[in-house]
C-alpha cells in the first residue's frame, strides 16, 4: 500500500515537472486541480512561467500555501494579452468555480462598466448592473477609478447631460424643465429646453462611442493639433490641460479582451493540428466574460477533413459542458448536423473576432506545450519531426539529415574567402566545417566565387565517394543560387541534391528556375533552421576573413627569408621598428644582435627583395 502511494506521488511529480518545463512567458490565469479533478485555486499572472514555478521552488511560510501545493495534482492555464485581462478573467472564473483556497476573492464583486443609455439625448454613467434595454455597455474596467477617470475625461471633452429627466420632444415643447448648473458652467448645452438639437448631441455621442471602443485615433489626432497650436501661441497652461486629456485617451485605446456584457451565452471554438493530432479549444462566454475554457485532442484515424473533426469537437464539448448557447463562433464552418436553434458565425472584425483570437491563442499554446513536453522526453522524435517539417515545407524528396550552407566573404574587396558549414540532424557538425581561399577570381565577384567554391566542394566529395547532403542552402539571392545550381547540373548532381537560396532582405527562399519565392511564417521552425545555417556560415566566414587580415597586417619581408624565424623577427622589429631602418643597420651591429650567420642571411634576403 505504501509502495503504491509513493509510486502515485512520483507520477504526479513527473506530471507537474513536465508542465512547469513548458509554461509560456505570457500573462494569463492558472488553475490548480486536486486528485479528484476539482479546481482548488485560481490565480492570475503577468508571467505564467515565473508565477506558477514560484509555488514549487521554495518553502512557503504560510501553512495554507504549503497545504495547497501538496494537494496540486494538475495545472491548467489560459493565456491572454494583458495583465488587466488576466485580472478580469480571474474574477470571472473565481465567481464561476468558487475554489476552496481563494478565500480572499470569494466576494461576488462585479467590475464596473460605462453605459450609454438607450434614450433621447443619452446619458453616460458608471454602473455595475447590466440591463438589457438596448443600452450600450463598455468594459468591464479593472477598477472603479479607471472607469471614473474615463468618464471625467469624456465629460470634460463633450457637453453631455447628467440630469435624470425623462426628456422627450413633448417635454421640450411644453418647457417642462429648466436648465441646471451644468449649463451655466458650460458642461451641458441645455438639450432639455431645446438649446441643443438632437443631431449635434448624437454627433458627440458617436465620438464618445469610438473613444470607448478604443477607436480614438482620430480624436487623438485632433487633440494633438490643438495642443501644438496652443503651444505655438505660448498658451502652455491650456495646452497642458489638453495634453492630459490626450494622454488619458491614448492610455485607454487598447480594449480589454473581456468583451461587452451584451455578448451573452456564446460558444467559441478554434482549431489546430499537427501530423496525426488535432486540437480543439472551447470557450464559453456569459455576460461578456469568459467562464469556461477547455482543449481536447483527437487522433486522426482516416483522412478526416478539418470540417468533420471540428464538428466532432463541437458536439463533444457542448454535450460535455451542457451548453445551450444558440450562437457559436468558429474559424471555419464545421461539418456537423446542426440544431436549427444554433447559428454558426465566422467573425472578421469587432469583439467577436477578439474572442476567436483569444481561443486561437490558447489552442496554439496547448499544442506548443504538448510538443515541447514530448520533445524533452524524446529528443530523437523532436529531430525527426523537425526534419519532416523541413522536408514538407521545402518539398524535398528525402529527409534532410545532412544540410550544407555556403557564404562568401570579401570585405572591402580584400582576402576573398568562402565558408561551408554542415548541419547533421538539424544541428551544427563543426568538425565538418570547411574554409576556402578563392583562387581563380580576381576582385570582389560573388557569382564567380560561389561557382568556384561549390565546384571544388562537390568535385572532391564525388571523387572521394563521400556522403552528399540532401539540401544545400546558398546565402544569397537568385543570382548566386542559379550559379550554384548550374555547377550541380555540370556535376550531374541536380537530381540527387536539392538547392535553395535565402535572400537577406525579406528572408525569402528561392528555388532554381522559379521566380516566385517561398515566404515562410517568421515563427516557422524550418525558417529558423535555415536562418541558423545562414548565420553560422556568415560567422564562420567572417572569422576566417578577420584571421587572414590580421595575419597580413603582421606580415613583413623578413617572413620570406629562409633561416630567419619568428623569434629573430620579433627581436629585430622590436629594436629597429621597420624594414626601412633595418636596411641601414651595419653588419657588425646586426651580428651582435642575432649572430653572424643570421645577419648574413638577413642582408642577402633584404637585398633580393
Amino acid at each position: 500500500m505504501e509502495h503504491e502511494k509513493i509510486q502515485k506521488m512520483d507520477t504526479i511529480h513527473e506530471h507537474i515537472t513536465s508542465i512547469l518545463s513548458s509554461l509560456p512567458d505570457k500573462p494569463g490565469c492558472y488553475q490548480y486541480f486536486d486528485e479528484k479533478g476539482v479546481i482548488i485555486y485560481i490565480g492570475k499572472a503577468k508571467n505564467l512561467r515565473r508565477r506558477i514555478s514560484s509555488y514549487f521552488q521554495k518553502e512557503h511560510e504560510s501553512i495554507k500555501t504549503r497545504m495547497l501545493v501538496k494537494r496540486i495534482c494538475d495545472i491548467k492555464y489560459i493565456i491572454v494579452d494583458t495583465e488587466e485581462e488576466a485580472l478580469l478573467l480571474e474574477n470571472n472564473l473565481i465567481k464561476q468555480y468558487r475554489p476552496r483556497y481563494n478565500v480572499l476573492l470569494k466576494d461576488d464583486k462585479t467590475y464596473p462598466s460605462i453605459v450609454i443609455k438607450n434614450e433621447l439625448f443619452p446619458r453616460i454613467f458608471q454602473t455595475r448592473t447590466i440591463i438589457k434595454d438596448g443600452s450600450l455597455y463598455f468594459g468591464p474596467y479593472a477598477s472603479p477609478h479607471m472607469a471614473k477617470v474615463m468618464l471625467q475625461m469624456i465629460k470634460s471633452l463633450y457637453p453631455i447631460r447628467s440630469c435624470k429627466f425623462p426628456i422627450s420632444q413633448d417635454t421640450i415643447r411644453r418647457g417642462k424643465y429648466k436648465v441646471c448648473l451644468d449649463y451655466h458652467i458650460k458642461r451641458c448645452k441645455g438639450p432639455c429646453v431645446g438649446l441643443q438639437d438632437e443631431e449635434e448631441y448624437n454627433r458627440n455621442i458617436s465620438e464618445i462611442k469610438e473613444i470607448l471602443r478604443g477607436n480614438s485615433s482620430r480624436i487623438s489626432s485632433v487633440l494633438m493639433k490643438e495642443i501644438q497650436a496652443l503651444a505655438a501661441e505660448m498658451r502652455f497652461e491650456e495646452a497642458k490641460i489638453l495634453k492630459e486629456k490626450y494622454d488619458i485617451i491614448e492610455s485607454f485605446r487598447a480594449r480589454s479582451t473581456v468583451v461587452s456584457p451584451t455578448l451573452d451565452e456564446i460558444d467559441v471554438f478554434s482549431y489546430a493540428e499537427h501530423e496525426h493530432s488535432v486540437y480543439i479549444n472551447y470557450m464559453h462566454i456569459s455576460n461578456g466574460a469568459v467562464v469556461q475554457v477547455y482543449t481536447i485532442e483527437y487522433k486522426k484515424r482516416l483522412n478526416e477533413t478539418q470540417e468533420e473533426l471540428l464538428g466532432l469537437g463541437i458536439v463533444e464539448l457542448r454535450n460535455r459542458f451542457k451548453s445551450t448557447a444558440s450562437e457559436v463562433i468558429v474559424p471555419f464552418l464545421p461539418d456537423v448536423v446542426s440544431d436549427r436553434n444554433i447559428t454558426f458565425m465566422i467573425p472578421y472584425r469587432g469583439e467577436k473576432k477578439k474572442l476567436l483570437h483569444l481561443s486561437s491563442m490558447n489552442v496554439k499554446q496547448y499544442k506548443a506545450d504538448k510538443l515541447q513536453r514530448e520533445d524533452k522526453l524524446n529528443p530523437e522524435k523532436r529531430i525527426t519531426r523537425l526534419l519532416k517539417m523541413i522536408q514538407t515545407d521545402l518539398h524535398l524528396s528525402s529527409l534532410p539529415t545532412h544540410i550544407e550552407c555556403f557564404d562568401n566573404s570579401n570585405i572591402q574587396g580584400t582576402n576573398p574567402v568562402a565558408a561551408c558549414v554542415v548541419f547533421k540532424k538539424a544541428k551544427p557538425s563543426k568538425k565538418d566545417y570547411r574554409r576556402f581561399h578563392i583562387k581563380t577570381v580576381v576582385g570582389p565577384d560573388d557569382f564567380a566565387s560561389m561557382e568556384e567554391v561549390v565546384t571544388r566542394r562537390y568535385t572532391r566529395l564525388v571523387k572521394e565517394n563521400a556522403p552528399l547532403p540532401q539540401l544545400i542552402v546558398i546565402d544569397g539571392g537568385k543570382g548566386q543560387l542559379n550559379v550554384a545550381a548550374e555547377v550541380l547540373r555540370r556535376l550531374d548532381l541536380s537530381d540527387k541534391i536539392m538547392i535553395v537560396g535565402l535572400a537577406k532582405r525579406l528572408e525569402e527562399i528561392f528555388f532554381p528556375g522559379d521566380p516566385i519565392p517561398l515566404v515562410l511564417d517568421k515563427n516557422s521552425e524550418t525558417l529558423k533552421v535555415i536562418q541558423h545555417l545562414r548565420d553560422e556560415a556568415h560567422r564562420f566566414g567572417i572569422a576566417f576573413h578577420r584571421n587572414l587580415r590580421s595575419k597580413k597586417q603582421t606580415y613583413s619581408k623578413i617572413d620570406s627569408i629562409k633561416g630567419i624565424g619568428e623569434k629573430t623577427k620579433e627581436i629585430l622589429l622590436r629594436k629597429y621598428k621597420s624594414i626601412k631602418r633595418l636596411r641601414s643597420v651595419p653588419f657588425e651591429e646586426l651580428a651582435e644582435s642575432i649572430g653572424e650567420k643570421k645577419a648574413r642571411l638577413l642582408i642577402e634576403g633584404l637585398n633580393k627583395t
